[in-house]
């Protein structure tokens, strides 16, 4: 028996060792300007385990829109990154979780006493047939209007509470001088602005049943949805296409618009990157129509099997759910923590703003970033807005909403 404890003994120490050495290649979308959180945690992860080589496999562009597509690739050609970053929830999901590809992390969770440091939501979220299968390292708002409160002074006018408000605003600025109110980018911000509208025309309980079935997406409700957010693009430049997220907030910091709709990763870049300080450099709002409800995603990080470097990998995942790897991550993301025990000191006054409401709102999941929809209508979202933009016809875009969402069988 003696022998047998001593093997034991034995084995777990080979198993610390060879965690403590090797490789950990981590893959996700963060560079540019959100790379200085990402390197905080990798940094930090070094000093933990300063043997261990870090390979930040970041692959750039379209708010992980190209990454999604290269670890597609890796997955099915049966090379997985030791880890990778992807969005909480029908992401992971209806995606590689289904398709037996991803490792249980229960097992993470209750020996690092995690079910009782993330809210029920949002464990509900990451599981599937009541296995857990990510570690949730931050949450970030989606539904969140940015402007510079000193220029909306000099303008006379104030945030816009609802749709309705903001296309009077519009037009007011726009009588003013300002030809485009609306700072809008790329075509994934102009869907990230279409889930906004959503929330903010039918209320948290009708844009919940678009994605539980109970409201089709040709229903006159929602035909509303697209008719308002045509109104709302009358207020955008016409150069959206060529712009990324970035571009569009500093048009606002510049005075060239007055507003723009994106998540509070936005906070983020104007905080770290620009040097802005909340509440005087720019200010925030619930995007028109929103207030009392959080519309949220979440990045999180999995463990594919198979993996070449699962220890390393494993010890990374342990470090993400941690107190101090939340509160080293999320001041610089410009996202709060996942965790229910985060450090107020540590965050800034948006952040703190977010914290509150993360508490006190309605919860709502995100569309665009992958939190209530499987993966195959996500993808063909885009084009469905293609087609309203093209024609600018919201029945037809209604329609052919309501025809991907037979076809993926959208909350059955």
């Amino acid at each position: 028996m003696r022998k047998f404890f001593l093997a034991l003994v034995a084995a777990a120490l080979g198993s610390l060792a060879l965690a403590q050495s090797g490789r950990l290649e981590i893959f996700s979308w963060w560079a540019g300007d959100e790379g200085p959180a990402l390197e905080a945690l990798i940094n930090l992860y070094k000093q933990r385990h300063p043997n261990v080589t870090v390979e930040n496999a970041t692959v750039t562009g379209g708010a992980g829109v190209n990454a999604r597509a290269v670890l597609k690739t890796r997955m099915l050609g049966g090379d997985p990154p030791d880890s990778f970053q992807i969005h909480a929830g029908q992401a992971l999901i209806s995606t590689w979780v289904v398709a037996d590809r991803m490792e249980d992390l229960t097992p993470l969770f209750t020996q690092e006493g995690w079910m009782n440091r993330f809210p029920r939501g949002l464990l509900d979220m990451i599981s599937y047939r009541g296995r857990i299968y990510s570690v949730p390292v931050n949450i970030h708002r989606s539904n969140v209007m940015w402007f510079v409160p000193s220029r909306l002074r000099e303008w006379g006018v104030q945030p816009p509470r609802t749709w309705a408000e903001f296309l009077t605003v519009c037009r007011t600025l726009q009588g003013r001088g300002l030809e485009a109110p609306l700072a809008l980018g790329e075509n994934w911000t102009q869907q990230h602005l279409w889930e906004s509208v959503a929330l903010g025309v039918l209320g948290a309980a009708d844009y919940a049943n678009l994605w539980n079935g109970r409201l089709r997406f040709n229903d006159p409700k929602v035909i509303e949805v697209w008719n308002t957010f045509g109104r709302v693009l009358d207020c955008a430049n016409r150069d959206a296409a060529g712009l990324s997220w970035q571009h569009a907030v500093d048009r606002v910091l510049e005075g060239r618009a007055a507003f723009n709709i994106m998540g509070d990763w936005a906070a983020g870049y104007m905080t770290t990157t620009k040097r802005l300080r909340p509440g005087e450099g720019f200010g925030w709002a619930p995007s028109p129509g929103t207030a009392g409800v959080f519309m949220m995603l979440s990045d999180s990080f999995g463990l594919p099997k198979g993996v070449k470097n699962r220890a390393n990998a494993v010890n990374w995942l342990r470090l993400l759910g941690s107190r101090e790897g939340q509160d080293t991550f999320n001041p610089l993301k410009g996202s709060i923590p996942a965790r229910t025990d985060g450090d107020p000191a540590r965050y800034n006054a948006y952040l703190q703003s977010a914290m509150r409401d993360w508490r006190t709102n309605r919860i709502v999941g995100s569309l665009v970033h992958g939190a209530v929809a499987p993966e195959a209508f996500q993808s063909q979202f885009g084009t469905v807005l293609e087609i309203f933009l093209s024609a600018r016809n919201a029945q037809a875009a209604g329609n052919a909403a309501q025809a991907i969402a037979t076809q993926v069988r959208l909350g059955q």
